[in-house]
């Protein structure tokens, strides 16, 4: 199996984040890349492959246009303003703020700026975000493009991760959404039905939002309950699709505590109706925060788990593309990641 990798996710190395009422180092860091790589080299799973260069037009299929461009020019409007520390959001236009009938304006602001795209103050943005979170949409559409032309499966080792940004949002450490933009590339590219199956934590909400008004990209997150975790607002089972989209997402959340009997019953729901929609092609969310010893999650899937889950995932006999996603137990992500992968290739 191919992995798909880039250097250029160390530009994205914040100093701080909001967590918790805290002030803290951020739990997202190179070193996630890095170890997970270093895994995928020892185990001799595959050439590394770098990425090719797509351009913006695949990003701007899922993407607003303005919301990326605050993405390239966030950090010159902040310096410009005369911080050189880390952007982050202090002020949000909650529902209920404006008038009646009265549509949000993007400030002229910086600090509005960050509050109209921004959906927590956890997501810091450095000098080299836009460089990083840029590479890692490119890391994604080389993997696409090299399933799409025939290989059975390939990991797209993504940093920044990408579920929680939405069209025209960023947050959970999230700016671009790389699985998203992958199955828009699949369906440009020809597929008809395409699949995005979500093992993170924590509820894909970002993807949840760009595909939830369509039939052609069934979603489907398996996460803690909402009512429990982040990001609060959605993943509850009761959001299955609008419009044309209805019956076309399939959320299942699960409470804290959560061991394998009852995540691979969710597993099995969710191969169930991937193979009941006739998918062309599977794109997976791969979060590895599901595990025991992860410091800001509380399931408890163990290292031989993710062999499990991999192998899960090959019932679904699909071309398969893999999307890093979550997971910051960080000595142990490179064990989870490519156990999922060695099992998904047992399968």
């Amino acid at each position: 199996m191919h992995t798909v990798y880039s250097d250029e996710h160390h530009h994205q190395d914040g100093n701080v984040e909001l967590f918790e009422g805290k002030m803290v180092k951020p739990h997202e860091i190179p070193r996630r890349a890095e170890i997970v790589l270093e895994r995928v080299k020892a185990e001799k799973l595959g050439d590394v492959v770098a990425p090719r260069e797509f351009g913006l037009d695949p990003i701007l299929a899922v993407h607003d246009r303005g919301f990326v461009t605050f993405l390239q020019e966030c950090w010159g409007d902040w310096v410009k303003s005369g911080r050189t520390f880390d952007a982050l959001p202090h002020v949000w236009p909650v529902p209920g703020l404006l008038p009646a009938g009265k549509a949000r304006q993007v400030s002229d602001s910086i600090d509005g700026k960050l509050g109209h795209y921004a959906i927590d103050a956890g997501t810091p943005i450095v000098a080299g975000t836009w460089r990083a979170v840029h590479a890692s949409a490119q890391v994604a559409l080389t993997g696409q493009r090299l399933v799409a032309t025939g290989e059975r499966a390939v990991f797209s080792l993504c940093r920044p991760p990408g579920h929680h940004a939405g069209h025209d949002f960023y947050g959970g450490y999230c700016f671009l959404n790389n699985a998203a933009i992958a199955a828009q590339a699949f369906r440009d590219s020809g597929a008809k039905r395409v699949a995005i199956l979500d093992v993170d934590y924590h509820h894909g909400n970002g993807t949840q939002q760009i595909f939830y008004e369509r039939a052609d990209v069934l979603t489907l997150s398996l996460h803690a309950d909402p009512k429990q975790e982040f990001p609060y607002f959605l993943g509850h089972a009761d959001e299955r699709g609008h419009g044309v989209g209805e019956g076309y997402h399939m959320n299942l959340p699960l409470p804290w505590g959560t061991e394998w009997p009852e995540y691979e019953l969710a597993m099995d729901a969710a191969v169930k109706r991937i193979l009941l929609h006739g998918a062309e092609v599977l794109v997976v969310s791969l979060g590895l925060d599901t595990f025991e010893h992860d410091p800001i999650s509380r399931f408890k899937l163990q290292h031989e788990d993710y062999l499990r889950m991999g192998e899960k995932i090959a019932s679904c006999d699909l071309p398969t593309l893999f999307v890093m996603e979550g997971g910051y137990a960080v000595d142990a992500l490179g064990v989870n990641a490519v156990n999922v992968l060695k099992g998904f290739e047992a399968g």
